[in-house]
């Protein structure tokens, strides 16, 4: 996907990207401060949202090949097995037994098919939400702080299951969190975003280790304190 010239403007507020790239078959990090712009740009890249100028290459990437998980996942008002499998309803593609069984698996609801999807705990919700963006193979996948109400084991989990998974079926991913350690072991390239403009990207070492300019560093230190916050409480 190439991104060239973007401007998205709203209340007030806009969305500059001059230049993105994204590497087929990588993992993207996308970070930045709370109202950055990362939402709005994800939402673009997933046409959810209508750019003001600008232009999105997607190199041969159709719709059906694109999914996004949202911070808040929505469901529908039915089982946990047909939430699981509505995108392959959408695509008209037969469910596979056996990779509903493993989504299921990895959400921890292998026995709760039949239960009423919107009862569940939220992290229960954040994991099936997931299993159900990736059952249908997606080529584009666009992840907006998802993982953020998992807990340690869960995210492990999928984390093993996402680097595993690219060695056997690659795709491209965007990966919004504040969770910087998750970007770290998650994400090959790191792009940081700041008042509605891309202002750095690079290797994730780089990025997190070795940041040049002074607003990286600001969130970086921001993030850190954040982080030493959470864990004494």
């Amino acid at each position: 996907m190439k991104i060239t010239d973007l401007e998205k403007r709203f209340n007030g507020f806009a969305i500059h990207i001059n230049s993105l790239n994204l590497n087929v078959g990588q993992l993207h990090g996308l970070i930045g401060p709370n109202g950055s712009g990362k939402t709005t740009v994800m939402k673009l890249m997933a046409g959810l949202m209508e750019a003001d100028s600008g232009n999105i290459e997607y190199e041969g990437l159709v719709p059906r090949d694109i999914t996004m998980v949202p911070r808040k996942p929505y469901f529908l008002h039915d089982s946990v097995y047909r939430n699981l499998v509505y995108p392959l309803a959408l695509r008209k593609i037969k469910p596979d037994p056996e990779k509903v069984d493993f989504c299921l698996e990895m959400s921890g609801l292998q026995n709760r098919r039949k239960q009423y999807a919107p009862s569940l705990s939220t992290g229960e919700q954040q994991k099936l939400s997931i299993m159900r963006a990736l059952i249908f193979s997606p080529k584009l996948i666009l992840i907006d702080e998802a993982f953020s109400n998992l807990d340690i084991e869960s995210v492990s989990m999928l984390e093993r299951y996402i680097i595993s998974r690219q060695q056997t079926d690659p795709a491209t991913w965007v990966v919004i969190s504040h969770q910087l350690s998750h970007i770290q072991r998650l994400c090959n390239y790191v792009m940081f975003m700041d008042n509605g403009e891309l202002k750095a990207e690079g290797p994730t070492e780089d990025m997190l280790f070795r940041p040049q300019i002074p607003q990286l560093i600001r969130y970086l230190q921001y993030e850190a304190l954040v982080a030493t916050q959470r864990m004494s409480q």
